[in-house]
């Protein structure tokens, strides 16, 4: 007889039931989790995008490796976030070269703003049905010191060839259906797909490639042996000259310290009912994703059956339903009042990772042992394409060669006090968000 089911699993319960991708994204793969001993030569930690693009990456090119995932792969933010395939990192081009050096910075502007191709090549390539589109991203600002910057910003990446187009008011209205933007920009390399559906793609991609994906099995120890290492599981052991390590929002104490580079902020979602076509018709008619470049950033898009899915930061606690995500369907209404009493079906929400200087944190703590968490809210892409950076590390890369920077990873001060920091913070920006400052 089973026992009593916990908090923890009930919120799981009903979050799944909530996310509405689940809708389109097939079927989950099978859970399997290790029973017994496993010998590779690289062990993946965690199967969310970064996993399961570096086993698949991996696989191809004839390496033995094996994913440990937790719960089910696509489980974290992997298969709940917005959808949005964007382009770039925090920060514009030029920051990123005067903080890296020429060389570095230039490699790491071209690796994250290409990451969207790597994206719809593995879609390409793995024949994953994900709904995936190029449509092009969209950053939107209504507040005047954004408006400067995003002028700012559109012109450096036009002039560095980048297919980008400055749009003034008019445009945006028309692009978007609402006249809350002053200004804004699309960026024609980014797009959209079902995340779910692409992860779960991803996983059925690795293990036909021959990765070993081994879901329900949570890593709850890793120590060195003579030849590599040896995580254990609660049914089982699996040991490999290297690992990875691809946990980032959910990353717990398997490494000392780790954790404490990343603060896991929540996002939340909530997914109307299809639209009209007449709404659809208005509302980001070229079905481009949208993400506003304000103190808090909401993003938003619709979903190939004409959902509006609305996205930004949520209470600091597992959120199911949409009735959990006021704040959201009240911004919705005042960007665009036609829509009168919108039927709202789904809403969810989960952990992302943000780090202190807004950058990846890809660490190489150990000999044989390299992390790469910490997406800062733009994970499909980067995740998808340090799935390839990582392939390369495991099969004899040197750290210093890959395009984005291996270094320490960088703790939080006051750690334990996150949840506090975040509220606040969200709180402070949402203000200036509602006052247009």
């Amino acid at each position: 007889m089973m026992g009593a089911e916990t908090r923890a699993e009930r919120w799981r319960r009903a979050r799944d039931a909530s996310a509405v991708y689940a809708l389109t994204a097939g079927a989950a793969p099978p859970v399997r989790p290790l029973a017994g001993e496993a010998a590779v030569d690289v062990a993946v930690v965690g199967g969310g995008i970064t996993g399961l693009s570096t086993a698949w990456h991996l696989a191809r090119a004839g390496v033995r490796v094996a994913v440990l995932e937790a719960s089910t792969f696509g489980w974290g933010a992997s298969g709940r976030n917005g959808g949005q395939i964007n382009p770039g990192l925090k920060y514009e081009p030029a920051v990123v070269e005067k903080t890296f050096g020429a060389d570095l910075g230039a490699r790491m502007v071209t690796f994250s703003g290409g990451a969207p191709d790597k994206v719809f090549a593995i879609i390409a390539e793995a024949g994953i049905a994900c709904e995936a589109v190029r449509s092009g991203t969209v950053r939107a600002a209504f507040s005047p010191g954004s408006v400067a910057f995003l002028e700012r910003a559109t012109g450096d990446l036009a002039r560095r060839g980048a297919p980008v187009e400055w749009l003034g008011r008019a445009a945006m209205e028309s692009m978007t259906g609402t006249g809350r933007y002053v200004a804004g920009a699309v960026d024609r390399r980014g797009g959209a797909l079902n995340p779910l559906a692409y992860s779960r793609g991803l996983a059925t991609a690795a293990e036909k490639a021959g990765a070993l994906l081994h879901a329900g099995s949570p890593a709850t120890a890793l120590k060195r042996t003579r030849d590599g290492w040896q995580i254990e599981t609660p049914g089982g052991r699996v040991t490999a000259g290297r690992v990875v390590l691809a946990t980032n929002g959910y990353t717990d104490d398997l490494w000392p310290g780790l954790k404490r580079a990343v603060v896991p902020v929540y996002g939340g979602i909530v997914a109307s009912e299809p639209l009209p076509r007449e709404a659809v018709a208005r509302i980001l008619p070229g079905r481009h994703v949208l993400y506003e470049h304000e103190s808090i950033t909401v993003y938003y898009r619709l979903d190939a059956a004409g959902r509006l899915l609305m996205g930004g930061r949520s209470r600091l606690k597992p959120l199911a339903g949409p009735q959990a995500f006021g704040d959201l369907m009240h911004y919705t209404r005042r960007l665009w009042p036609f829509l009168g009493d919108l039927r709202w079906s789904h809403g969810w929400n989960g952990q992302l990772a943000i780090t202190a200087d807004h950058y990846p944190v890809l660490t190489n703590p150990a000999p044989g042992l390299m992390a790469c968490i910490g997406y800062n809210g733009r994970g499909v892409a980067m995740a998808s394409a340090m799935g390839g950076e990582l392939a390369r590390w495991a099969t004899g890369t040197p750290a210093g060669a890959l395009d984005m920077p291996v270094r320490p990873a960088r703790s939080f001060p006051l750690h334990a006090f996150w949840p506090l920091g975040a509220a606040v913070r969200i709180a402070y920006g949402r203000m200036r968000n509602t006052l247009g400052l």
